[in-house]
């Protein structure tokens, strides 16, 4: 498959995607976030996890209540130089565009296969779902499952030329890992479509599909040739992002969280809803991307999106933990 930033070809790699999941699994005996530096950070998501889960502390949480949201984009994995979904969109794109003439007309359809990305980033939100309604609706979820399967054991990452699903931050896969080992509760909040997500979010993370929340739109059930099929639609959409985050986490989770991980601004919302006027123990954290030789750096000027400007101001006096990618992350990828 030819990836939308510049032609990499791969061979399938779907079992890639538990290769970070299983590393973490077998470091944690020893140290439970090998892939990080010692320091504050480190330390207080330790002793966060610690106390949470034993009876005879204060801070004990019952396990019930233990449940942690995180963020996917910028905070499981890499959203620059593009999100990761609309790279799959713009995939999906030139594969079906042979089938399509018409999209040759329509102008940011006909810029997107002439490689012009740029013009789909400066369409903004209407411009990807212009996108997404071209590749994603009448599909039947089974078809977009598959189709997303296919993508991931065939598409590369343009800087890193790794399967996508490679690209998960191992320190995050740690934290996930550990969180998992105090009896918590892991849900994906994000502003990714749900069904996307939910293909590989076990393998990748461990986190099954019942507990990922993401951006849905209505799903219309059909019987084709006798057999009972949903199909995705546009109709009816939410995106997960901003405000509707702790509206989504009371939708589809139904508790309060007492830990919340994001990257951005668009995950301030839900980091206040954790922890502010909490009445359990709660712990956020924002992760900060600072590496420009690892990674990418950027704040308040993404080459996509995840800009970081309100939650980094607002974490000093919310307590909230920032992640120095640079200096607090060992590595970044279990393939390092």
């Amino acid at each position: 498959m030819t990836s939308a930033f510049g032609g990499f070809r791969t061979p399938a790699a779907c079992v890639a995607m538990c290769w970070g999941v299983a590393s973490a699994g077998a470091a944690l005996a020893d140290d439970p976030l090998p892939s990080w530096h010692e320091g504050p950070t480190k330390a207080a998501l330790v002793d966060f996890a610690r106390r949470a889960a034993d009876p005879a502390d204060p801070a004990y949480v019952p396990p019930g209540e233990r449940v942690a949201v995180v963020d996917n984009d910028g905070t499981l994995w890499p959203e620059n130089p593009l999100p990761f979904q609309l790279a799959f969109a713009l995939d999906e794109l030139a594969r079906q565009a042979p089938a399509h003439p018409e999209w040759r007309d329509d102008p940011l359809a006909a810029a997107a296969l002439r490689g012009d990305v740029a013009a789909v980033q400066r369409a903004g939100a209407a411009g990807l779902l212009q996108i997404v309604g071209l590749t994603h609706t009448g599909t039947t979820a089974e078809e977009f499952a598959e189709r997303v399967r296919r993508w991931l054991a065939e598409a590369r990452h343009p800087r890193y030329r790794q399967p996508y699903a490679r690209c998960a931050y191992q320190p995050m896969v740690e934290v996930l890992e550990l969180l998992r080992a105090h009896g918590f509760k892991n849900f994906i909040v994000s502003g990714g479509g749900a069904d996307f997500m939910r293909v590989w979010t076990e393998a990748a993370y461990g986190i099954p599909p019942e507990q990922v929340v993401g951006s849905t739109a209505r799903t219309r059930y059909e019987l084709r040739d006798g057999r009972p099929v949903l199909v995705k639609t546009l109709e009816h959409l939410f995106v997960d992002d901003k405000e509707e985050k702790p509206s989504a986490i009371h939708q589809f989770i139904g508790r309060r969280p007492i830990a919340c991980f994001g990257n951005s601004d668009g995950d301030l919302a839900m980091l206040q809803y954790t922890t502010v006027g909490n009445p359990r123990p709660a712990f956020g954290l924002i992760v900060r991307h600072t590496d420009a030789q690892r990674e990418y750096q950027y704040d308040a000027r993404p080459a996509s999106t995840g800009k970081l400007v309100e939650a980094l101001r607002e974490a000093p006096q919310r307590g909230w933990a920032v992640v120095d990618m640079q200096r607090d992350w060992r590595r970044i990828f279990a393939w390092e």
